[in-house]
């Protein structure tokens, strides 16, 4: 391959910092990124995903330690969202993702608002971050947002991480700093079946998945720890902040 490997350890490292900082794996983010170097389409697809998963158990381990994963809800995610990932990677063949991305991209942009708004807030009301004594009361719930994100991460060949955090604070009420350590946990599983089927399809190129994880893994750490230093009000302003950035700028690149 033409394309200089440091590069990809470069990219690696940015998109592990914004995976811990942010609650997910990354491998969304960094496809186009990846594509933008010269490193081929496919294998730009399927390169960040053997790297999340060590990248985010990393990031993972620093909220375990602060008591800020939810372990009932990741129960649940990963019991409904790993078969609904395999169900998503097979529909590929008769559903275009174009519309799904879409979708997305706008539902990452309202909760972005929405989020920034009650940061806003919760930063005037002097609001208290909550760990997982929290209580999701509605099993359901857990279900829907799980079967909805493996199906995403399915059609869209990716963790699913961009999609999980958002929905935990949105539909099951979790406090950030909880939606997004209990998001690593799972966006790690939900990696493993995506990465099982490129790997039988001949996807991974060896040396970049080396070098992108060379650069992700210690940066999703950094990413995870300057998370859990800050205050939970800004840090949710900060979290929605970027999800509306985000999520415009993909529907931009999308239309």
């Amino acid at each position: 391959m033409d394309v200089s490997l440091l590069y990809v350890v470069l990219i690696g490292a940015g998109i592990g910092f914004l995976g811990g900082l942010l609650g997910k794996g990354g491998s969304a983010l960094a496809t186009p990124v990846l594509v933008a170097v010269g490193v081929p389409p496919v294998i730009a697809l399927a390169a960040p995903l053997p790297a999340t998963v060590p990248g985010t158990l990393v990031a993972a381990d620093r909220y375990r330690r602060g008591g800020l994963v939810h372990w009932d809800v990741v129960r649940w995610s990963v019991l409904a969202g790993v078969p609904a990932t395999i169900v998503g990677a097979l529909l590929t063949r008769w559903v275009d993702a174009g519309g799904l991305v879409l979708v997305t991209d706008a539902l990452l942009v309202g909760i972005g608002i929405r989020l920034v708004m009650t940061g806003r807030a919760n930063a005037h009301r002097g609001a208290v971050e909550v760990g997982t004594t929290e209580e999701v009361d509605n099993t359901g719930r857990a279900v829907a947002v799980a079967v909805v994100t493996g199906l995403a991460a399915g059609l869209l060949a990716n963790s699913g991480g961009f999609l999980l955090a958002p929905l935990f604070i949105a539909v099951l009420g979790l406090s950030v700093k909880p939606a997004l350590g209990t998001s690593l946990v799972v966006a790690s599983v939900l990696a493993l079946p995506g990465t099982a089927v490129h790997l039988a399809l001949g996807h991974l190129d060896a040396a970049v998945v080396v070098a992108f994880a060379a650069g992700s893994v210690p940066l999703s750490s950094l990413g995870a720890k300057v998370a859990l230093r800050t205050d939970p009000s800004r840090l949710e302003v900060g979290y929605g902040a970027a999800l509306a950035v985000l999520g415009s700028a993909f529907l931009i690149a999308a239309l």
